[in-house]
């Protein structure tokens, strides 16, 4: 039930704000979609579509693209993972889901097996591996900020479902980030976006907003299930489905919801499976060296990544992947303090060398002018935006009557409409009863 007239501007705000399922963009590519017949409480049954993620069907060649995962994960080691995914009858699926220590409830049926299969076989096993060991760098991230706010930390496998652990990731409607923010909500909780940043795609940013976002959620709702539904496809769509149906209840609202939505819970509990079962289905995470610790530091003043890298000797691609909230590689520190993060031991040189980084090729990566003259006129200039007067002519003074016009003026003493505006300076055709025109004739 909503509580009070500040939920109700939220709810109302965030109506506005979110759109149905945001899914990550892939070069145009449509979702993949897969079919389950469903068997209804009353005996029936009926076919199903849904798509998976397009999270799940990203180009792997891409994910492993990024900085963290090139230096950090090791591909050509041999983990065991085998090609062959075990079946399971359904009593073995609803106890495994029993035993997960979860507050938000995670039931078992037929669209969550097929979530599950689909993430346990064919090409998703190695997209799984992946995961795993990309949840290592961000996990943790994770859980520090549900943890603050007192929130289920099985909310923390999210992101997998919204962008395959990809700060970059970016929807088909304009959701970025790992937790797949539109621009509006994040402006909302407090997520900035310029020409420069987009701290949708900063990972502690962004987590944390995105936990914010949740406990209201579940503050409107008093239940998880429909508040993760609203975190993917806005509150207004499951306030219509509870208004519909009547219900409060994922489940019984159900087939009020949008077909994105349909398939989100079920999707989240089979990652909720996978992250925790991985081993019963022998996928094996790839192996993965920790980075390093970092640290952040208050930049006061613009700053080019390359500058960075070319005095500090720091990798640039290192400096992107630890702040991918910086669109252009420039930290905008002149228009307020902006944070750049650092691994620990370049902290030091920066601060020590940081006027040396700041003029190192200033010139040519900062062009933007602050201050510019309009040039003096020259003879010509003056000449061509002047009209002349007549010789020995003599000036007289014409107080404009109400329906005149610069044309009927102009042609009454014989001159030009040009000439009219050129001598008394008027730019357009707009003139005003009772003001008076300079004419030299």
């Amino acid at each position: 039930m909503i509580r009070n007239c500040n939920t109700i501007k939220l709810v109302f705000a965030l109506t506005l704000l979110m759109v149905n399922g945001q899914w990550l963009m892939v070069n145009g590519q449509e979702p993949e979609t897969f079919n389950v017949t469903v068997h209804d409480s009353a005996g029936g049954s009926h076919t199903e579509t849904f798509e998976l993620p397009l999270s799940m069907t990203y180009p792997i060649d891409s994910l492993l693209a990024d900085w963290k995962a090139k230096n950090f994960i090791d591909l050509g080691k041999d983990c065991s993972t085998s090609d062959e995914n075990p079946l399971f009858s359904d009593s073995i699926y609803i106890d495994r889901l029993s035993r997960i220590p979860s507050v938000i409830e995670m039931p078992y049926n037929e669209v969550v097996r097929e979530f599950i299969e689909k993430y346990t076989t064919g090409k998703l096993r190695q997209r799984m591996a992946l995961m795993l060991s990309l949840s290592n760098f961000y996990i943790p991230m994770f859980e520090e900020a549900l943890y603050a706010y007192d929130l289920p930390l099985e909310l923390k496998y999210l992101p997998i479902v919204e962008s395959a652990l990809n700060p970059k990731a970016k929807s088909r409607a304009g959701a970025c980030g790992l937790w797949q923010f539109m621009i509006g909500t994040a402006k909302m909780y407090g997520l900035e976006n310029n020409s420069y940043v987009d701290e949708r795609q900063d990972p502690i940013k962004s987590t944390w907003a995105a936990a914010r976002y949740l406990k209201d959620m579940y503050e409107i709702y008093q239940d998880w299930s429909l508040a993760i539904a609203a975190y993917n496809c806005g509150p207004g769509n499951v306030n219509k489905a509870i208004s519909r149906s009547g219900k409060r209840d994922y489940w019984e609202i159900y087939n009020y919801l949008p077909k994105e939505t349909r398939g989100y819970i079920p999707s989240f509990i089979a990652a909720n499976y996978v992250m925790t079962y991985y081993c019963h289905h022998n996928i094996c995470p790839l192996e993965t060296n920790m980075p390093e610790a970092t640290d952040t530091i208050q930049v006061n003043q613009n700053v080019h990544f390359q500058q960075i890298a070319d005095v500090c000797g720091v990798d640039i691609d290192m400096l992107k992947s630890l702040n991918p909230q910086y669109k252009r590689n420039i930290i905008p520190g002149n228009s307020k303090l902006q944070t750049l993060r650092l691994p620990q031991n370049y902290v030091g040189t920066f601060i020590e060398k940081q006027d040396t980084i700041y003029a190192h090729r200033a010139n040519e990566f900062f062009k933007n002018r602050k201050v510019v003259a309009i040039p003096q006129q020259t003879a010509r200039t003056q000449r061509t935006t002047k009209a002349t007067v007549p010789a020995g002519a003599k000036a007289t003074t014409h107080k404009i009557s109400s329906g005149e016009t610069l044309s009927t003026i102009a042609s009454k003493y014989g001159v030009t409409v040009n000439q009219l505006r050129s001598w008394n300076g008027i730019s357009g055709t707009r003139i005003t009863a009772g003001k008076t025109l300079k004419i030299y004739k």
